[in-house]
């Protein structure tokens, strides 16, 4: 028997609470993991509450909980070529990560290159694949000028690597103690708050050729409009239920925002692709508080009320 973190009712982080389950034995095309690292996502959190647009109204069945993760291969089913006992991967998009081991479909599976933690690889998933996504889905390349609302966040950090491997020039809003961070990894940080615009403008040299959305504030979409004529090329990834109405695109996938096929693949495509460049030093990913298996509720106590870096959940 193993553990796994689940809830029987949406509530409070206290609704968390840890079983017993048989060990999992991987079918065709299939892998099972021993999970080493966990990643904490806010959308963690929001499924819990049962703040989903496409949550229904009740839990029927103990569910379980975390997408993303990192860990060791145990077992492999029928069908499955390129993995065997012992090898380090990450997982992406696999449900009940919050666990000691799982089953994981393939093409789910990511190899893990020696020069990559766990927890870093755990630290990937959700947040790079966002990233990549939107990065992809505005064709922001050499020539362009980003600018990221909120870009101290996982996502944001993330968004602000891949534009500048893209050959973006990128201003980020942050808080003054996080403009370090934003600075680190190639954007032009700006503080929030009052006079953001004019501290953009003040920045931007010839001005902002595309926006994304990762703080959710009044405060970003205004200076948004303000900075940049063409809707089309402004995105939230926080404010889906607005964006037909201000003429924004949504990259919140899940009802009624789905994404499209290819950004969903461009989604798949981008975990590879962050461990290859984390790999040859070209990534990076911050780690924030680790905590044990047993303590998920405290890790979505974290998550919800702001913390820097990435959570990580240790069986």
């Amino acid at each position: 028997m193993s553990r796994a973190i689940v809830y029987t009712e949406f509530g409070e982080p206290e609704v968390l609470h840890e079983i017993e389950v048989p060990d999992p034995q991987p079918g065709a095309g299939k892998v099972a993991v021993r999970i080493q690292a966990a990643g904490v996502n806010p959308i963690d959190a929001k499924l819990r509450a049962g703040l989903r647009a496409s949550a229904p109204p009740s839990v029927a069945k103990p569910r379980r909980l975390g997408m993303d993760a990192a860990g060791i291969v145990t077992a492999v089913g029928d069908d499955v070529d390129g993995y065997r006992p012992g090898d380090p991967v990450v997982l992406s998009g696999v449900n009940g990560c919050y666990a000691d081991e799982v089953v994981a479909a393939v093409d789910k599976v990511f190899a893990r290159p020696a020069a990559v933690t766990a927890a870093a690889g755990a630290a990937l998933g959700i947040p790079v694949g966002t990233a990549y996504q939107c990065v992809r889905s505005l064709a922001i390349g050499s020539g362009d000028t980003l600018l990221v609302h909120g870009g101290s966040g996982s996502v944001g950090q993330a968004v602000i690597q891949f534009a500048r491997l893209a050959g973006a020039d990128v201003v980020a809003t942050s808080s003054e103690r996080r403009s370090d961070r934003v600075a680190a990894l190639g954007a032009t940080p700006v503080v929030y708050g009052p006079g953001l615009v004019d501290r953009v403008r003040e920045v931007a040299g010839d001005g902002v050729t595309a926006i994304l959305d990762c703080a959710g504030t009044d405060e970003a979409l205004d200076a948004s409009f303000a900075l940049l004529e063409d809707r089309t090329r402004i995105a939230t990834i926080v404010r889906g239920p607005d964006a037909e109405r201000l003429g924004i695109r949504a990259f919140s996938g899940g009802a009624p925002w789905p994404l499209t096929e290819q950004q969903l693949a461009w989604r798949a495509e981008a975990v590879p692709v962050a461990l290859a460049l984390m790999a040859a030093g070209a990534f990076d990913v911050e780690l924030g508080p680790t905590l044990p298996l047993s303590d998920a509720a405290q890790a979505h106590r974290l998550v919800m009320g702001g913390v820097d870096g990435k959570i990580t959940l240790v069986p």
